[in-house]
C-alpha cells in the first residue's frame, strides 16, 4: 500500500512525514524544499503480533508495511505546470490513497504561501488543481474515443457517455470519488487513473495547544469538508509527532497521554487508511515466523493464501482458522485444537480481520 502525503508548501507535511517514517526528509520554512518525492516504508503497528511473538518466540517477526511518499508542495496553477505542478501530479497518480495535510494553526514565524491560514481555501486550491488536471485527461479521452466510435461500436458509445458524466461532475467542482456509479462504471473509472478518484484522508495539522481539547474553528471547517466528500479526517500536531518519534517506545505512550492524545499520528493514520481502502489483516504464527498479511475486506481463503505464495492458492485444500481473541483466551493453538476451536474452512470462506490461519495445499 502506497500513500502520498500532499499539501500546500509549509503546511507541515514534510514534518509529519519525518515523524511517521523517520526518513529525514528536509523540512524548511520555504516552498519546494521537497523536490523529488521522499519515500519511507513504515511497519504497521499491530499489538496482536507482539502477543503471538510472545507465544511462539519466532525466528522472524514480520509486520505489514505501508509506503509513504512525501510529495512536493503544490501551488495554484499546478495543473498548468506552475511551481512543480507536473511532477506533483505525476507522483499522485502512483499512490493508492492521498494524505492531504492542511494547516490549522496560526504562527507568524511560519510563512504561508497565500499570506494567511484558511483551511477551506487551502484545501480547495489543491482539489481544484487536481480537478483541472482530470478534466484535461477526460477531455482528451473523449476526443480519442469519439473518433474511434464512428464505427458504431456500442461499448465505446457507453464509455463516452460515462466520460461526459465524469467531465460534467468535475466541471461542477466535485472530485470523481463523489460520483455515483455502478460496479461496472467504477471499474471503468479505476482504469482512467484519475487524480480525484483517489481516496483521501484530510489531516488537520494543529499546534500543541490545540491538542486534546475542543477543535478550533480551522479544524471544524476541515472536518466539514471531509464529511461532505465522504473522506476520512484526523487531527495531529506534526511538530509533536516529530518529537514523539525520537522517544523510546516505553516513553511514547506516557508522553502522548500527558498531551491529551491516546495514540500516535501513525497509529491514527494506519487505522484511517485501512478503513478508507477497505483493508484487513490476517495473521500467521509459528516458530519460524509471526507475520501480518494485508488483504482486501471480502477476500476468500484461497486468494488470501495466494498472498503468501501462488502455489498456496493454486493447490488450496483448506484453511485451519482460529480468531485471534480465541487464541489469546486459551493461550495456544494446541489448546484451541484440543477444545475444537480451530475451524476447518474451505474455498468459499471469507477471511476476517485477526484470523490466525494455517493453509493446507497440494501442488
Amino acid at each position: 500500500m502506497k500513500l502520498g502525503v500532499i499539501g500546500l508548501p509549509n503546511v507541515g507535511k514534510s514534518t509529519l512525514f519525518n515523524a511517521i517514517t523517520r526518513a529525514g526528509a528536509q523540512a524548511a520554512n520555504y516552498p519546494f524544499c521537497t523536490i523529488e518525492p521522499n519515500v519511507g516504508v513504515v511497519s504497521v503497528p499491530d499489538h496482536r503480533l507482539d502477543v503471538l511473538a510472545e507465544m511462539h518466540h519466532p525466528e522472524k517477526y514480520t509486520p505489514a508495511v505501508i509506503e509513504f511518499v512525501d510529495i512536493a508542495g503544490l501551488v495554484r496553477g499546478a495543473s498548468r505546470g506552475e511551481g512543480l505542478g507536473n511532477k506533483f501530479l505525476s507522483h499522485i497518480r502512483e499512490v493508492d490513497a492521498v494524505v492531504h495535510v492542511v494547516r490549522c494553526f496560526d504562527d507568524d514565524n511560519v510563512v504561508h504561501v497565500d499570506g494567511s491560514v484558511n483551511p477551506a481555501r487551502d484545501a480547495e486550491t489543491i482539489n481544484l488543481e487536481l480537478i483541472f488536471a482530470d478534466m484535461e485527461t477526460v477531455e482528451k479521452r473523449i476526443d480519442r474515443q469519439q473518433k474511434m466510435a464512428k464505427s458504431g461500436d456500442k461499448k465505446l458509445l457507453v464509455e463516452i457517455d460515462l466520460l461526459k458524466r465524469i467531465y460534467a461532475h468535475l466541471e461542477s467542482g466535485k472530485p470523481v470519488r463523489t460520483l455515483e456509479a455502478d460496479k461496472d462504471e467504477q471499474e471503468a473509472i479505476r482504469g482512467l487513473f484519475l487524480l480525484t478518484s483517489k481516496p483521501v484522508i484530510y489531516v488537520a495539522n494543529v499546534s500543541e495547544d490545540d491538542l486534546g481539547g475542543e477543535p478550533n474553528g480551522y479544524v471544524k471547517t476541515l472536518y466539514e469538508i471531509a464529511k461532505n466528500e465522504g473522506a476520512e479526517a484526523m487531527t495531529v500536531c506534526a511538530k509533536l509527532e516529530e518529537e514523539v518519534a525520537e522517544l523510546d517506545p516505553d516513553e511514547k505512550q506516557a508522553f502522548l497521554e500527558e498531551m491529551g492524545v491516546h495514540e500516535s499520528g501513525l497509529d491514527q493514520l494506519v487505522k484511517a487508511c485501512y478503513r478508507l481502502l477497505g483493508l484487513i489483516s490476517f495473521l500467521t504464527a509459528g516458530p519460524k515466523e509471526v507475520r501480518a498479511w494485508t488483504i482486501q475486506k471480502g477476500t476468500k481463503a484461497p486468494q488470501a493464501a495466494g498472498k503468501i505464495h501462488s502455489d498456496f492458492e493454486r493447490g488450496f485444500i483448506r484453511a485451519a482458522v482460529v480468531p485471534y481473541e480465541t487464541l489469546v483466551e486459551h493461550g495456544s493453538i494446541a489448546a484451541c485444537k484440543e477444545k475444537g476451536l480451530v475451524r476447518s474452512e474451505g474455498k468459499e470462506y471469507v477471511m476476517q480481520d485477526g484470523d490466525v490461519v494455517e493453509f493446507f495445499f497440494n501442488v
